[in-house]
């Protein structure tokens, strides 16, 4: 279950992936270009034959949208894709230079190059089969009572942050940590969150939808078959067991809606509380296991969910928690174990639920395994190369125009009192805005590696990971840290460190430029920086105050009219429709939509500011308004395969990328810029404009 403890900008480059983009060829591939550095949009991704007022998507993304395709290998393209693959060959060149230099032994370089030619060894990994993973399996086989289920249970526990997606808290373990500021009391404590599943959340079991129905049998018989591959007895018979148990933990869980419940989310527990309110699970041998024996204080981030999981590692028979942990070793890893575990993981995982046609090229899977599991060390080697002070300095001087505008936003609104200001306006000020990279790397020093074990090194990496959460539980929370690799095409909103990462790979082409025109910079990566501010006043963000504690630091009234407007501008995506009868579910990508609205005006409103009082000059027939909304439309350009947009629905707190460049209609300024009236068919009534911040 993905919960709210960061708000990222999109779900992640490894899965969906949005934006504009032309072709050229480079170093003979093809690579997406802009043309026209002067004007910063993609002048050839438009059309301009159709009436912004009818269809702004289509009049600022409809050439693209025809001059491009999905590659097979992909569930969806654009501009984010676009960034990203720069920045894979970027890292590409990196990798060849380790291949040719031989780093030192001991260092991170050493270590990167270690972990991708492991990873790339098919062959050896094929010739070592399911050897690597039998002291796993063993272990579990050797299960006899539910004492050693529990410590088995606890001892797979592994930190639930992914470096490439940080909004990805879904765990195959039965419970995933996340260690951070609890969200009341300030003090730096575990996180307990729900997991067990082997699709992505709850409704892909319990969902009576003619597509979920084919995807609840494509898992069945993955499970079966996976078991099969790996040499596993009564294969298919323990699936069934594997199958009928996991759609009971479906339906132990939270919904996503569920999750979004900061009253629930907030509860601490000790562990006398677990052992009371969760009976089933001997939660003593599992916290021991999970090193947390001495740990007195954890959030119960699922605090309905946990006691419903606990029980049915009580009442489940132990043969069939067996069969699930067995499955799940190999499903974890099979990108690690023998090809055709890997080549099945892919048929299910990509091209069932997705719609991929083939995997990634292993090359590229290799350097997303790196960015994955030690991207830090990939990271530094990365900035030292790609990242130029400048650009740092540029984008920090973004950072401050927008948050300046964001606060005298907050000064104009008329309906909020004045104590609700100060508290905002703090929220704004205090706010840590790191850009780039981390001030801290990653220390490594301690992993050991060896390029002819791909199983091992996940292993140990996963663990020295764990560790590293561990090791902040009881310190002062570090506003500092960073929860995304420099190398990400990302950006994210922390909550309860009241801070922002905008790692270095999203500071380039098709977002920012300092050789173009200020309106393209704000109105694509403003938007973004824009959008992760705002995120602080969404509404899950406006529950935590300036110091990133969960209080309610408005007055009844105030926020009574912030719901209002929350609730309208939900109406208004639930209306947009990308097949019949499927429709956007506006209150679980409410948080995204709002942080879309504010920070668009925000950034218009910085874009202004930083011309000085002087008007835009018109370049190639656009005003400078109109240029900064069309910058805005295509980083939203979008080509997704059905599968893709499905799960994106059903699962995802972030609308289609068709929508969310909608926001426009929001804005008067838009209205202003190319001249909308009424009659137009996004045409919004002044009255019915949401304006939020």
């Amino acid at each position: 279950m993905k919960t709210r403890l960061a708000a990222a900008l999109l779900l992640g480059v490894a899965t969906l992936t949005l934006g504009p983009v032309a072709c050229n060829m480079v170093e003979g591939e093809t690579e997406a270009v802009t043309p026209g550095t002067e004007v910063g949009i993609n002048l050839m991704a438009m059309n301009t034959a159709i009436k912004p007022g009818d269809d702004f998507y289509g009049y600022a993304n409809e050439g693209w949208m025809k001059a491009n395709e999905i590659p097979a290998d992909r569930s969806s393209i654009g501009a984010f894709w676009v960034a990203d693959q720069q920045t894979e060959k970027n890292l590409e060149v990196l990798l060849a230079d380790l291949e040719k230099s031989e780093p030192e032994a001991g260092t991170d370089a050493a270590r990167v190059k270690a972990y991708y030619d492991a990873f790339l060894d098919t062959a050896t990994i094929d010739k070592l089969g399911m050897e690597p993973v039998q002291a796993d399996l063993q272990r579990i086989a050797a299960i006899k009572d539910k004492t050693a289920l529990a410590r088995e249970l606890g001892g797979n526990v592994r930190a639930d942050v992914d470096p490439l997606n940080a909004t990805n808290f879904e765990t195959e373990n039965l419970f995933g940590v996340f260690v951070t500021q609890a969200l009341v009391g300030g003090e730096v404590m575990p996180y307990i969150l729900q997991g067990g599943l082997g699709m992505p959340e709850r409704e892909y079991y319990l969902s009576s939808e003619p597509d979920m129905k084919a995807n609840q049998a494509a898992y069945r018989k993955y499970v079966a078959d996976l078991l099969t591959a790996a040499g596993i007895a009564d294969a298919a018979a323990k699936a069934q067991r594997i199958y009928d148990l996991e759609v009971k933990i479906a339906r132990a869980h939270s919904t996503r809606e569920e999750s979004d419940d900061w009253q629930v989310a907030k509860a601490v527990w000790t562990p006398a509380d677990f052992a009371k309110k969760a009976p089933g699970l001997d939660w003593k041998s599992f916290f021991d296991a999970a090193q947390l024996g001495s740990q007195q204080k954890f959030n119960a981030y699922h605090a309905n969910a946990i006691p419903k999981i606990a029980a049915l590692v009580g009442s489940e028979p132990l043969e069939a928690w067996k069969d699930w942990l067995t499955f799940h070793q190999i499903n974890q890893n099979t990108a690690v174990l023998p090809s055709k575990l890997d080549q099945l993981s892919f048929a299910f995982y990509g091209t069932q639920l997705t719609g991929a046609e083939q995997a990634r090229p292993r090359e590229k899977r290799a350097l997303s395994a790196v960015n994955a599991n030690i991207g830090d060390a990939l990271g530094k080697l990365y900035t030292d190369k790609y990242f130029p002070a400048s650009a740092k300095a540029e984008i920090q001087s973004m950072v401050e125009n927008i948050k300046a505008a964001f606060s005298k936003r907050i000064d104009a609104i008329e309906w909020m009192a004045p104590e609700t200001k100060a508290e905002a306006k703090a929220k704004v000020e205090s706010m840590d805005v790191g850009v780039g990279y981390p001030d801290t790397w990653t220390d490594y020093s301690s992993l050991k590696l060896d390029p002819g074990t791909a199983y091992a090194n996940k292993q140990a990496a996963e663990k020295l990971r764990y560790q590293q959460q561990l090791a902040k539980i009881g310190k002062p929370l570090d506003k500092r840290e960073w929860w995304m690799n420099a190398q990400l095409v990302n950006a994210v909103n922390l909550p309860v460190q009241n801070a922002l990462n905008f790692p270095a790979a999203i500071l380039q082409r098709p977002f920012f430029d300092p050789k173009a025109d200020p309106a393209f910079n704000y109105g694509a990566i403003g938007a973004v920086i824009g959008h992760e501010i705002s995120h602080s006043f969404d509404n899950n963000g406006a529950e935590f105050d300036s110091t990133g504690a969960m209080r309610n630091w408005w007055t009844d009234a105030d926020r009574a009219q912030f719901d209002k407007a929350g609730k309208a501008l939900s109406d208004q995506y639930d209306l947009y429709e990308p097949f019949p009868g499927l429709h956007v579910r506006g209150g679980l990508t409410l948080g995204e939509n709002i942080a879309d609205v504010a920070g668009l005006a925000a950034a218009f409103d910085a874009y202004h500011a930083s011309l000085g009082g002087k008007p835009a000059a018109d370049i190639d027939g656009f005003t400078g308004d109109q240029r900064f909304f069309i910058a805005y439309a295509q980083s939203w350009a979008t080509k997704m395969r059905e599968a893709a947009m499905r799960q994106r629905i059903a699962t995802d707190g972030h609308a289609p990328g068709q929508y969310r460049a909608l926001t426009v209609r929001n804005l008067d300024a838009w209205y202003d810029a190319f001249g909308v009236k009424p009659g137009d068919k996004l045409y919004l009534p002044p009255e019915q404009r949401v304006r939020i911040w």
